[in-house]
């Protein structure tokens, strides 16, 4: 499973021209389900995004999580993140889930990261989606549940 955060001061998405999703301060999580992901892999990225020291503290540094800055997520899947250009133009989407493990795995994370306590909004899945966001810092992380060394 594959994540990209974005510290954001605000973030939003829309589908059809109405927001679904909606959020001040927090991440905005990009959310990519691989074929062989389980639910292990989205309990690890859950505690990786709730608990990754990105957000300053009264001094200035990077020494807060979400969880301890009271932040909310915007969750919005991205099988994209699988795309793997090495050979040709197009993208092959191999690594991908299937829609109905990724949507499952996908609802499995907001299930989670929600149970721990934290504000969750998301997107649609499978839906074209309007992901607007501020940036804050720019701070952006990569995150694989596979690349555990």
């Amino acid at each position: 499973m594959r994540a990209v955060l974005q510290r954001v001061t605000r973030a939003s998405v829309r589908v059809g021209g109405e927001t679904v999703g909606d959020i001040g301060a927090g991440l905005v999580v990009l959310l990519g389900v691989g074929r062989d992901d389980a639910e292990d892999d989205a309990r690890y990225l859950v505690e990786k995004v709730l608990n990754l020291r990105v957000f300053d503290d009264a001094e200035g540094r990077m020494n807060l999580s979400v969880a301890e800055r009271g932040g909310a997520l915007l969750v919005v899947s991205q099988f994209t993140l699988y795309g793997d250009v090495r050979r040709g133009r197009r993208p092959s989407w191999f690594e991908a889930a299937p829609p109905e493990l990724a949507e499952t795995l996908y609802e499995f994370f907001v299930a989670e990261a929600r149970a721990s306590g934290a504000r969750v909004e998301t997107g649609s899945f499978r839906r074209m989606m309007e992901v607007e966001l501020v940036n804050d810092g720019p701070v952006t992380i990569l995150l694989d549940s596979r690349k555990l060394f």
